[in-house]
Order: C-alpha cells, then structure tokens, then sequence
C-alpha cells in the first residue's frame, strides 16, 4: 500500500516549474482613495439647494430659535415644551434624506405618532446646509396633528433638531 506522499509525488513527477518573469517595481505609491460616494452626495445637496430661484418658504429664518405656536393655544404650552414638560416619545432622523425623501417620512412618522397617541417627539434635521430645517419650518405648521414645535435642547439635538408637540388622542 502507497502512502499520501507517495501517492503525490507520483502525481507531480513530470511537473517543471514555471520561467521567472521579470516584475514592474512600482517607483511611487499608489493614489489615494477616492471618496466618490461623499462627492456625490455634497454635489448633490449643492444642486438641490441652487436648484430654481429661491422661494419665500425655503428662505432660512437666521433670527432667533426655530418655534411655531398654533393659532389659540397658550403662549404657555410653547414654554412648556421648550422646558421639557413632556417626554419626547418617539423620534425621527432626515439625515441622508432628500427633501422628497423626507416628506414622505415626516407625514407618515407624524400621521403613526398621532394614530398611537404620542405627544412629543423629536426629528433631527442635522445642521448642514439648512435646506431641511427650513423646509420643516413650512411643513410643520401645514400638519393639522401638530400644535407647537421648538428648537431641541443640546442634549436632544440643539440646533439640528426640532421638539413637535402634537395633539392628543381622542
């Protein structure tokens, strides 16, 4: 009985081996990485801010923190949701989402909010170039189910996001 190596060397008997080649030596290091993924989406967020002249509703308010009181509430209520009266329930991040993207996401998270009887919560906007904050700023206040929104507190969010106190169930 033969044995694995022989066996082996019996199958590679009248193997040669290969000619060397001479081999390119790279003189420099290669290139670096491009990050192609990061160009597109700063390119892209560039176009859809200089797309069309700009409208009276995408102008960003500089002046102040971002809030919205509806019509006959209590100047109260605004107060109270900036002081954190009522606990933020559910929350909703636009990052990575164009303005399309994220009204589709805005309605349908505030329409689930409402359905499950969630008073407050929190979408992050992020800080970036403010196309999104400012279009929340007119898409909030359009929303029959929210009432009042504020700037977040830093630990929630600061200036990238927004506190929605929406109406309760009945």
């Amino acid at each position: 009985m033969a044995s694995a190596d022989d066996e082996f060397r019996r199958a590679v008997a009248d193997v040669a081996p290969l000619a060397r080649r001479q081999h390119a030596v790279r003189k420099r290091p290669p290139a670096p990485p491009v990050p192609r993924q990061r160009l597109r989406d700063e390119a892209a967020a560039l176009a859809e801010s200089l797309a069309g002249p700009p409208r009276g509703e995408d102008a960003l308010d500089w002046g102040g923190e971002p809030h919205y009181l509806r019509a006959g509430m209590p100047r109260q209520t605004l107060r109270r949701l900036r002081r954190g009266t009522w606990v933020v329930e559910a929350g909703l991040d636009l990052h990575g989402m164009n303005r399309a993207q994220a009204t589709a996401a805005v309605a349908g998270f505030l329409q689930r909010c409402a359905a499950r009887g969630q008073r407050c919560v929190r979408i992050v906007h992020g800080k970036g170039l403010g196309v999104l904050r400012a279009k929340l700023r007119t898409w909030l206040p359009r929303r029959d189910e929210v009432l009042a929104y504020c700037q977040a507190p830093a630990h929630d969010g600061g200036s990238g996001a927004l506190l929605v106190l929406l109406k309760a169930k009945r």
